[in-house]
């Protein structure tokens, strides 16, 4: 017997469209905004020659914290061999380094260096800037309203990220 509440196959509700809708309404604004987000820290970066490919590496450092070559070859899903050329020229930069662990002289890792500091604490300084000039234009009734938001999707970010695997080969031993 079926409930008052189960619909069949294939039939939506009212409500449920309703709900689709907002949730496209919402991938579509924050789509933008973090999109403009992205473009305004990276400008300045890459007028200090840093790209995104390098960012995206001090990215990962920064999440994962130290880790070797080819765990971090793993994380970005190219071949040791490409990971190590792409670290090659950030040491070059003087973003990265690299460390031997003194109970494994064979184990080498990379971790962000000075510049690479300076290069993610630039990319957040842009964005914070940019976001406090944005909530600037919010009055102050909006701005309790937005920060309840933020906080519930930051709750179901982490959910999402708690329970869905893919996600835990990120949060992995860092010395694989």
């Amino acid at each position: 017997m079926r409930s008052i509440s189960e619909h069949p196959a294939g039939e939506t509700t009212s409500a449920d469209s309703g709900a689709a809708a907002s949730v496209e309404a919402i991938l579509t604004e924050v789509s933008s905004w973090v999109s403009d987000l992205r473009c305004a820290s990276m400008g300045r970066l890459v007028q200090s020659h840093v790209s995104l490919s390098h960012m995206h590496v001090l990215w990962l450092l920064q999440h994962h914290g130290e880790m070797t070559m080819s765990r971090l070859a793993e994380l970005l899903d190219v071949s040791l061999s490409n990971a190590t050329g792409i670290i090659d020229r950030m040491e070059e930069k003087g973003l990265i380094e690299r460390v031997r662990v003194p109970d494994d002289r064979r184990l080498v890792l990379v971790r962000p260096a000075g510049d690479g500091f300076r290069a993610l604490t630039e990319s957040e300084t842009t964005k914070r800037e940019r976001l406090r000039s944005v909530l600037g234009h919010l009055s102050a009734s909006e701005r309790p309203v937005v920060l309840t938001a933020i906080r519930s999707l930051r709750r179901a970010l982490s959910a999402e990220v708690e329970a869905e695997p893919v996600h835990h080969h990120h949060f992995a031993d860092a010395t694989h």
